[in-house]
């Protein structure tokens, strides 16, 4: 019974208790070396289960639409710049610098899965990240500006260490939308990073948003600091679905 009163007891005190320097120094100062065995090991267990509650909460904050990782990657379809090494990408080097990243390529080479595996990466880390298609973004910021909001969703935007912009080109965006997509892109201007996907050349930008001088400023700002990560090949969704249909799995390619 005494032994389950102070287990009660030593949850409860738990819940209340932010340990101060002093009683902390008073405490290390008495306790022997088992005790203070004991203590550490509580410490440590306390502080890696805080580290993977924020991890966890950084994850769903990022709205991944599914999770996807760098294991297993294809990294063949796509070819890096010299300004970006695959281990800077996978580090998240470029956020802690504030820097851009442009993957562009057709359609299912990968560009998505690599950006959600760097967002992912990223909530590791210890990063704020959003993950938001182009559209929805578009749709969002138009509705906070009807209600009023909109210098709410921008703040919000900007406190972001990473925004992941999804299928920029696959839906044309009016005069009033581009302005806004600009204005986020200024906010997150040399101070946070930014991965958009596209399957567009930047000399058609200026078809989806409309207006030619914003399609040069928004680029330019990308940019700046920034990296193009280029991806080639068919679309590996469609060359899949084609295997799956033509019935030729592995055994029938190889047979072939």
């Amino acid at each position: 019974m005494l032994a389950t009163n102070n287990a009660e007891r030593i949850c409860a005190l738990g819940k209340q208790v932010m340990l101060s320097k002093a009683t902390l120094a008073d405490i290390s100062g008495k306790v022997t070396p088992k005790q203070a065995e004991a203590l550490i090991t509580l410490f440590e267990a306390e502080l890696e289960l805080r580290a993977e509650n924020k991890r966890r909460r950084l994850v769903k904050r990022a709205t991944f639409p599914v999770l996807k990782f760098f294991t297993g990657y294809d990294w063949t379809p796509l070819s890096l710049p010299k300004t970006l090494t695959r281990a800077e990408l996978m580090e998240a080097a470029y956020i802690l610098r504030s820097e851009n990243v442009i993957c562009y390529g057709p359609v299912g080479t990968g560009k998505t899965h690599l950006a959600i595996a760097c967002g992912y990466a990223a909530c590791q880390m210890g990063f704020k990240v959003k993950f938001i298609t182009c559209a929805e973004l578009v749709l969002r910021l138009t509705c906070a500006k009807e209600a009023g909001r909109l210098d709410k969703v921008l703040t919000e935007y900007a406190s972001n260490d990473l925004t992941i912009l999804d299928e920029f080109g696959y839906v044309p965006i009016d005069k009033d939308g581009s302005r806004l997509l600009f204005q986020v892109i200024s906010r997150l201007y040399e101070s946070k990073s930014l991965m958009l996907t596209t399957n567009l050349e930047f000399s058609r930008w200026s078809s989806v948003l409309t207006e030619e001088q914003m399609a040069s400023a928004m680029i330019d700002r990308l940019l700046h600091h920034g990296h193009v990560i280029t991806f080639r090949g068919e679309s590996y969704r469609i060359r899949h679905a084609l295997i799956n249909t033509r019935g030729d799995g592995p055994d029938e390619l190889h047979n072939a």
